[in-house]
């Protein structure tokens, strides 16, 4: 009897997660931030900006919803902001993520449309959700790499980027509903299990991460929201196990996907602001939560993008929408030099 090659692939990761639930090495489940060092260029940029960069996330859709028309007005507004590099925020292949290295989705959905020349720049890439329901491991293969040179995908990990820091976490594993109640959907826990010692690492490197961080701007990554007025809401895991962490070390920025739609929203008991940059392809129009109109600064439930510039003092942040018009403008600053 044949077997479809997604069956084969569910089978697989079944019988690797039962697999390393009876492993005790401590090393399965280490989550253990390898740090990435960027040193933007030091060419002369037409804007004052040290470090200039777009984010966006839930794209992989070889092309459709719109996803070739964000990636174009991305490549334009690249070429204006002489760009460091791209953070994806994660579910950069749909539906079911990448069946193994060798998938032509990569190039169907990466490769083959963010074609620009502005956007042939380093891609720091977390997973999402959908990424975790096909080979999850496949997406930090160094095969990948070689098939497009701009792939850097990691579970976890951090990007000194000299002005910032920025400390990439994996968020799906948090989410206690896909492991309760996955539905039919079957996820790639591989290097997760046992789950409650695999987050516990996470924590334990994040908070010493973002401790030992002398940087000027720390800015977290993740796919899940901890804040959000979208589809998705609040992720009540993350803001009662993250968001303290975040708040006790003075992050400055929390930047994800998943909602798909574009928000900024601000913090009442800190200066820590929540970014979503999820419209990289299919969009969700009309579907929100309730709005805290005393937090939320921006929302828009449409295709688009972000963009981030950062000089010593200041963060310009841009949302673009599918046509590329700057629709939400915001800035914040701090002290050149620390008063003592």
């Amino acid at each position: 009897m044949a077997l479809d090659h997604q069956h084969v692939l569910k089978m697989v990761i079944t019988i690797s997660v039962i697999c390393l639930v009876f492993n005790n090495d401590i090393n399965v489940v280490r989550a253990e931030f390898q740090t990435l060092v960027h040193h933007p260029d030091a060419r002369a940029r037409d804007s004052s900006a040290l470090l200039s960069f777009l984010v966006v996330g839930d794209w992989g859709r070889k092309g459709t919803y719109n996803q070739s028309e964000v990636a174009f007005q991305m490549g334009r507004i690249g070429e204006t902001m002489d760009l460091d590099f791209i953070i994806s925020t994660g579910d950069n292949f749909y539906d079911k993520g990448l069946t193994g290295e060798h998938d032509p989705a990569f190039e169907e959905s990466f490769t083959n449309i963010y074609t620009a020349a502005s956007l042939q720049k380093p891609w720091y890439t977390v997973l999402g959700n959908h990424d975790y329901r096909g080979n999850a491991l496949a997406q930090s293969s160094s095969f990948l790499k070689q098939k497009d040179s701009r792939w850097v995908c990691l579970k976890s990990f951090i990007l000194n980027a000299d002005v910032a820091e920025i400390f990439f976490i994996d968020t799906t594993p948090f989410q206690d509903k896909y492991f309760t109640d996955p539905e039919d959907q079957v996820y790639d826990w591989r290097g997760i299990i046992p789950r409650k010692k695999y987050l516990s690492n996470l924590l334990k490197d994040l908070d010493m991460a973002l401790r030992e961080s002398t940087a000027k701007w720390k800015i977290v990554v993740g796919h899940h929201p901890i804040k959000s007025d979208g589809h998705h809401g609040n992720t009540e895991e993350l803001v009662s196990q993250v968001l303290p962490i975040l708040q006790e070390n003075n992050v400055d920025f929390y930047i994800n996907g998943h909602d798909h739609c574009l928000e900024h929203i601000s913090s009442q008991d800190s200066p820590l602001q929540f970014f979503t940059s999820g419209g990289g392809s299919k969009a969700w129009r009309g579907d929100m939560t309730w709005m805290n109109p005393e937090e939320t600064k921006f929302y828009h439930d449409g295709q688009g993008f972000m963009s981030m510039q950062i000089t010593e003092n200041e963060v310009q942040v841009i949302f673009y929408d599918v046509f590329g018009s700057a629709l939400h403008k915001w800035s914040t600053s701090k002290p050149l030099y620390s008063i003592i």
